[in-house]
């Protein structure tokens, strides 16, 4: 009996894995219009969210700008966003239960990529954004994990959701992260320019 629940439970586990996420306020797009390459002079960061997990609950991700969260694109599972930004040092956030945290400086001309990856948390879904590394690129796992996910861009429901609930944002950045600032360099995700291809 045990055998069997044990059985079922993992089985249950890889079906949710591959389940993907209903896409709200943002909208999808054909992988023709996704962008292939960062524009003249600035660099791509592709966030993207192979896990199934959590499906039922779709992660943010910003920018951090002068201390104030820009959302950069709502991530339900299975999607990716793309944003382009110039050369540079940044900060970006992910919410959902809690808030997380990664920097990043990124060269002109090179595509990055950074996973948006679930954790459970106690209510709902907990975010982290975790790099893929210049080594990750080429590997068979990397190009499984960025074919399934369809891509989506920011639509006027994007704004809207953010504006509606920036007061909350605004919260969740503040609480979490002091935290994530105490930790030691190597706990805090960082994306560096020779991730870029």
């Amino acid at each position: 009996m045990k055998k069997l629940l044990a059985v079922s439970f993992l089985a249950l586990l890889a079906l949710l894995a591959g389940c993907a996420g209903t896409v709200t306020n943002m909208r999808e797009i054909p992988l023709s219009q996704a962008p292939a390459a960062p524009e003249a002079g600035r660099a791509m960061i592709v966030f993207m969210r192979p896990s199934g997990l959590g499906f039922a609950v779709q992660s943010s991700v910003f920018e951090i700008r002068n201390d104030e969260p820009a959302l950069v694109g709502i991530v339900a599972a299975k999607t990716r966003v793309a944003h382009q930004v110039a050369p540079g040092k940044y900060l970006f956030m992910t919410i959902g239960e809690n808030a997380d945290f990664m920097s990043a400086e990124v060269a002109a001309g090179k595509t990055y990529y950074v996973k948006v990856e679930p954790r459970m948390g106690m209510w709902k879904a907990r975010f982290g954004l975790e790099p893929y590394r210049a080594k990750d690129l080429g590997t068979s796992a990397f190009t499984t994990d960025l074919d399934g996910c369809k891509p989506v861009a920011m639509s006027a429901e994007s704004n809207a959701w953010a504006s509606t609930n920036m007061m909350s944002i605004r919260e969740k950045r503040t609480s979490y992260h002091g935290d994530w600032m105490k930790k030691p360099d190597a706990e805090r995700p960082a994306l560096m320019p020779e991730d870029g291809k």
